[in-house]
């Protein structure tokens, strides 16, 4: 890649995500000024020898940079998740903890990272995201549509860590200046609350969205476009979010540019991923039954 700058990406899922994954890839590279200068960084818990070749397959098609790492086969997170408080939501999981300690898994000097969530579609040059302004900022995202219930939840219950008068961000899309959030400490920031207050945090967004307080840009909601319908088309989103069950696989679904996400999973792995989750629903169904 010689002098040129180096775009670095993260996505993390498991086999059951495989066809979206590649999806979001593609996208970065097909809408990319150059994709040649991406250069993804993969968490993955084990992907089946033929979906691993597909998601490698990025690196040949369009000249993009790849490294794998496989949280099955590696420890790499152990220790770090050990040491937090216990939380309920998969606290074992170790995807939902990595993008906590990305200034310690990404290659050192990296200056920035974009973390993206792999139910994405870019349609717009991820150079220009990696190009603003971060005004000193640890994070770069987007408000989260439905912040209230996220917040609060159930019967919008008051809670004593996040408050629904302060902005909630979406931690599905964040450009992340690393150099300032090496210097985080989320042990340290998550001590002195409550044990029931922890077990009610979602994910690590709410992590975030606790310790950075304050430390968050609010980006224009075009680079994270949730829940996208039809509608939303003519806004022209850089980045469509499908993080509701309405997912474009679906064919009931009612969301924005579905038949040219089809083209970008391509025909071939769209129908087979599709046929996937279908077996996947019949037996979630089975087993409710």
């Amino acid at each position: 890649m010689g002098d040129q700058a180096v775009h670095d990406i993260v996505l993390t899922f498991d086999d059951n995500f495989w066809g979206p994954a590649y999806a979001t890839m593609r996208s970065l590279c097909l809408t990319s000024t150059d994709p040649t200068a991406l250069r993804f960084h993969v968490f993955h818990t084990g992907l089946k020898s033929d979906n691993l070749a597909i998601i490698q397959s990025i690196a040949d098609d369009y000249g993009a940079a790849l490294h794998l790492t496989d949280l099955q086969q590696s420890d790499i997170l152990g220790a770090r998740i050990a040491a937090f408080p216990r939380i309920r939501m998969k606290r074992l999981n170790p995807i939902v903890y990595v993008r906590l300690f990305l200034s310690e898994l990404l290659p050192a000097g990296t200056k920035r990272a974009l973390y993206i969530d792999a139910d994405t579609f870019v349609r717009n040059p991820i150079e220009k995201l990696f190009a603003i302004d971060m005004q000193g900022k640890v994070i770069a995202a987007v408000l989260q549509p439905d912040r209230m219930h996220c917040v609060a939840g159930r019967d919008l219950s008051a809670r004593s860590s996040l408050s629904m008068a302060e902005p909630y961000y979406n931690a599905g899309v964040m450009l992340i200046d690393l150099e300032r959030y090496a210097a985080v400490d989320f042990i340290a920031g998550l001590k002195g609350l409550p044990a029931a207050e922890l077990e009610q945090f979602y994910y690590d967004q709410d992590i975030l969205n606790y310790v950075l307080k304050g430390q968050f840009l609010e980006l224009d909601p075009r680079w994270n476009m949730q829940n996208p319908e039809p509608a939303h088309e003519v806004f022209d989103p850089h980045i469509l979010h499908y993080s509701s069950d309405s997912r474009p696989w679906w064919p009931w679904a009612r969301v924005a540019f579905k038949q040219t996400y089809r083209h970008l999973m391509t025909n071939a792995h769209y129908y087979r991923y599709q046929r996937e989750q279908y077996w996947r629903l019949l037996r979630r169904l089975l087993r409710l039954g």
